[in-house]
Order: C-alpha cells, then structure tokens, then sequence
C-alpha cells in the first residue's frame, strides 16, 4: 500500500523548499522571465537546501539513499514558486541522477562527489533533437566506437546553460540503442549556438549544440560497455517533469481561486458564479488527480518495479491537464489574465512548454 502520510525529513524538506519558493523566487521570477536572468543568489539558495546531496550514497559524499516520491514533493514546491527557478536549481540533477542510476563504479567515485559541494557545479544534459515528432529512443545523433574512442556527430537543441557548462551529459544513438556520453566543456567538435528565443522560460536560456566528429574516450560512456538503462532514466526525467506540472498547475488554480473570491462584479465575488466555480472545482480535481498519478510512478520507480506503463500514463495526462489548468487560471481572470502584470499568461506559456521537457529535469 501506498502511504500518503509524510515522514519528518519529507515534511521538513517541503516546509523548507516552500519557505524558499514564496520568499525568494515569488519575488524575483516576473522580473526575471523579463530580464531573461534568473538571480543567482535565489539559485544559489535553492542549492544550498541540499536536495541532491541528500539523496545521493554516503561513500561519494551524499547523507542518504535517493528517494524519487521525496524529490517530488520537493520539486512541486519549487515549481509552484517558478518552473525557470526550479530548473536552474534542479539543473545539476540532470547528470547526477543518471550517473547515480547508471554509471560505474569509477564514474560514480569521480562525478558524485562533485555534487555534493557547497558551489553548485556547472553540468547540463543534452538529449532533445531538433527533428519532427522528436522520439528520445531514436535519437539521430550518432555514436560510433572507433578504438578507444566513441564519435559524436548529430545537433542538440534546448541544452540549457550551455555555454558556462564544464560537463555534458549528451545522449547519442549507439547501434539502435539511447546511450550517453560524458563529454567535457570546450571539447574540439562541439560547438555552442546562440540562445534560443523561447514562447517561455525565458529565464531559463537553452542553446542549440552542435557535434561534429567529437572525440569522446570510451571510458566515458555512460555505464561502461554495458551502457545505460535508458528507459529507468527518462521514467526518472518524466516523474520529475509530472511533479513539476503539478507545481505549475497548482499555482495557477490558487491564483485564480483567491482571485474570484476578491474580484467583485454586480454586487458579488465571480466565485459565486456557477461557471467559475464549476471550472474551479474542475482545477481543483486535476491537480489533486495529476499529482496522486505522479505520487504513485515515483512509488514504483522507488520499489524499483516496472513503471514505464504508470509513467507514460501520467506523462500524457498531465501533458494535457497543465496547459488546461493553467488556461483556465487565466480564463478565470477574464481580460486581465492576457495582461503581462498578472502571472497567469506566464503560467500558461511555460505550461506549454511541459511537453517538450524530456531530459531537462531529474
């Protein structure tokens, strides 16, 4: 059985986490998103809570084991605060946790530990392709061994950090098969594009990376010879994704909620209306459905069992409820939720961009 019930560390972390959302990134992220920069002390902050070194083994530096159901208690906060901010807090995870899952021994004794510092270290992942119905299992950038070296040729799109990055995690089709390769900033073949101009996150800049004939030593694919489990890696990526959904979504319909309460028209609050408080009641439900759907892939992935079928589930159901909640968070708002003063255009313009997120967040 399931138990909803928090432990004290997971009621701590969330208290903790939400403390940080609502005092420091609720105050910085509008001006942010239009100055196109995160703060870096906020980021900082997020960091020094020490979700991943919580969570990674104690012999490379970490105070524990991982938990995927606590990370996302922690990233619903953090998302209910900003998706921008809770990725560039949570950037780090996009490497860690994969090498965590499945790295070497070698390779877990020589990155972990890099994770668990004061200074947030500076490592990006870069698995979305700039290809049609992008699929992340039939990736077009290729791997191809060449004695005691892979070749990485292919093009990256929505690589955040890019450009200050001194490790990528970069994902390549080896034989038909998702693997991933540790690369190091600077590396002769990759080449770094300008920063993407996004309908969203514009707080959160990505770049387009190109590789060409990069040279990449064996040692540092993922896994060693045996590679990756990259199925247990993008479940991972898409519960945290789903979590961050329901952040989103949940800061939306409290918006909107506490708006028809206060906002007043003909003599009464818009929540009395039946058709406000039908639409909110509907939120209400879906983000209480979405994040028990997330809660539950997260158990499975923690009891380690089959979880792609629960995963794939969740994915296109919150795919789907984000965007819808957040549309009608703005809906509720009526004219003023089109005006850039009030955060719900914001709220349904990053809710978009939920559904091309594989990779970004862990």
């Amino acid at each position: 059985m399931i138990d909803f019930r928090l432990d004290e560390e997971q009621t701590m972390l969330t208290e903790a986490v939400h403390r940080l959302a609502e005092q420091k990134i609720r105050k910085v992220f509008r001006d942010a998103e239009e100055s196109r920069h995160m703060p870096a002390d906020v980021v900082q902050a997020g960091w020094e809570i020490g979700m991943l070194p919580t969570g990674l083994p104690e012999e490379y530096g970490g105070f524990g084991a991982y938990s995927a159901v606590t990370n996302t208690l922690a990233i619903e906060e953090l998302a209910w605060g900003d998706l921008a901010a809770a990725l560039h807090i949570l950037q780090p995870n996009t490497v860690a946790i994969p090498v965590m899952l499945s790295g070497t021994e070698e390779q877990k004794a020589q990155y972990l530990p890099l994770f668990c510092r004061d200074e947030m270290p500076k490592v990006t992942a870069a698995l979305t392709e700039p290809s049609f119905q992008f699929d992340p299992r039939e990736l077009k950038t290729t791997a191809v061994l060449d004695g005691e070296a892979y070749t990485l040729n292919g093009v990256k799109m929505a690589v955040p950090i890019a450009p200050e990055a001194e490790l990528f995690l970069i994902y390549a089709n080896e034989n038909g098969q998702t693997q991933a390769f540790l690369v190091a900033g600077g590396a002769d073949g990759l080449a770094i594009g300008p920063a993407e101009k996004l309908m969203g996150l514009n707080a959160y800049p990505t770049y387009r990376l190109t590789l060409t004939d990069c040279r990449v030593p064996a040692s540092k694919k993922l896994g060693g010879e045996a590679g990756i489990d990259f199925e247990l890696i993008l479940n991972h990526s898409r519960v945290a994704l789903g979590a961050a959904a329901v952040g989103l979504a949940r800061a939306g319909y409290e918006y909107a909620k506490e708006y028809a309460k206060q906002r007043v028209q003909f003599g009464e609050p818009i929540a009395h209306k039946q058709s406000i408080a039908f639409m909110l009641a509907e939120m209400a439900i879906d983000v209480d459905a979405a994040r028990l759907l997330v809660w539950e892939a997260a158990w499975l992935l923690d009891q380690k069992r089959p979880a792609t079928r629960e995963v794939t589930t969740m994915k296109y159901h919150i795919d789907d409820l984000v965007v819808r909640v957040a549309d009608q968070a703005l809906q509720t708002l009526g004219g003023y939720g089109y005006i850039r003063e009030y955060p719900v255009e914001l709220w349904l313009r990053n809710a978009r961009g939920i559904t091309h997120m594989d990779g970004w967040m862990m």
